[in-house]
């Protein structure tokens, strides 16, 4: 067995295909506000802050994809495509984008490499459209076409690396985005979902250390409130999150941590506020995130992460941040 363990992780890619790209350069995503004022608030916030052009920054991930060499495992940690119509993978475009992000992954790294969900492959109303929801159409089309795990697992020596679909688990705070009728079986995905993972916690040797890959932090409260997760933590070395895309917006969080939900917004607005809500529980997991390929517009701070992890876990992980400049 090696003394160490190399992986890599990328997050947040948003991919554009070619129908997406030329979204994009329409401004379809701004086209969908019909409320003058919003839609000049999502221009502003969107040109200066967040994103001013998301389906350009493709060769960001061809770069990346150079960078990182021939580690022993690669995490790509959810949202592949720009999905922009909130439609999640039952979208054709956001579906092509994804599915051409991951064959470029898969055709470098092989069987080296696991993807998370992210919640743009399921699917979810926008912070300014109000446009989108959960289906499981999406659902079907990411587990069963594009063979994207809800739940995996991988052992490199005493290392437990586990993969999670986050929007399945936060599914009372994503449960109103999600179709009409599909209640029901979205919850028994979420129990069997649920189940899985307290039997890989349940499972892990007293020497073992565990890194949990999950896309967005909404969903680490509801497994802190799962007894076999929780008289684990001790042993969880690393969370590594997706879905805020710079660090600047992770410490944001932790700042708004407590914000009461916020109902008349919106459901965007609802959405995010009842996260942040619950954002102090954040803390046991030990979150680290990835940032995007690209970060955020007023930064340009994206990136992807590299871990060395000991084979016998007699020291922590070196972990290294890789800056992409655009």
């Amino acid at each position: 067995m090696p003394a160490f363990f190399r992986i890599a992780i990328v997050s947040d890619i948003h991919y554009a295909a070619s129908e997406e790209r030329v979204r994009c350069a329409h401004r379809e995503y701004h086209r969908q506000i019909k409320n003058p004022a919003a839609r000049a608030v999502a221009c502003l916030f969107h040109n200066f802050v967040w994103l001013r052009e998301p389906g350009s920054h493709n060769p960001l991930l061809d770069r990346c994809l150079g960078a990182v060499g021939q580690p022993d495992l690669v995490v790509a940690n959810g949202d592949y495509s720009c999905n922009f119509r909130g439609l999640g993978l039952s979208d054709p475009a956001a579906f092509a984008s994804t599915e051409e992000c991951l064959s470029k992954l898969r055709a470098t790294f092989n069987d080296k490499l696991r993807a998370t969900l992210g919640d743009h492959e399921l699917g979810k109303a926008g912070l300014f459209t109000g446009h989108g929801a959960m289906s499981l159409a999406s659902w079907h089309a990411a587990v069963e076409r594009l063979r994207i795990e809800p739940f995996w697992q991988v052992r490199l020596g005493k290392y437990v690396l586990l993969g999670v679909t986050s929007s399945l688990i936060a599914l009372p705070i994503f449960k109103p985005d999600s179709q009409a009728g599909e209640g029901a079986e979205w919850e028994q995905l979420r129990e069997t979902h649920l189940r899985e993972i307290c039997e890989a916690f349940a499972s892990l040797k007293p020497d073992e250390r565990v890194w949990l890959f999950c896309h967005d932090p909404t969903a680490l409260p509801f497994l802190g409130q799962q007894r076999a997760i929780r008289e684990k933590l001790p042993q969880l070395e690393q969370t590594v999150i997706g879905h805020l895309h710079s660090n600047l917006v992770l410490w944001g969080s932790g700042v708004l941590s407590g914000l009461p939900t916020i109902w008349f917004l919106g459901k965007g607005v609802r959405r995010i506020s009842a996260a942040l809500s619950q954002a102090r529980y954040w803390k046991p997991f030990r979150v680290r995130l990835c940032p995007s390929l690209p970060g955020i517009q007023a930064l340009k701070d994206g990136g992807f992460l590299t871990a060395e992890l000991d084979a016998d876990a007699r020291r922590p992980a070196r972990i290294e941040s890789h800056g992409l400049k655009w």
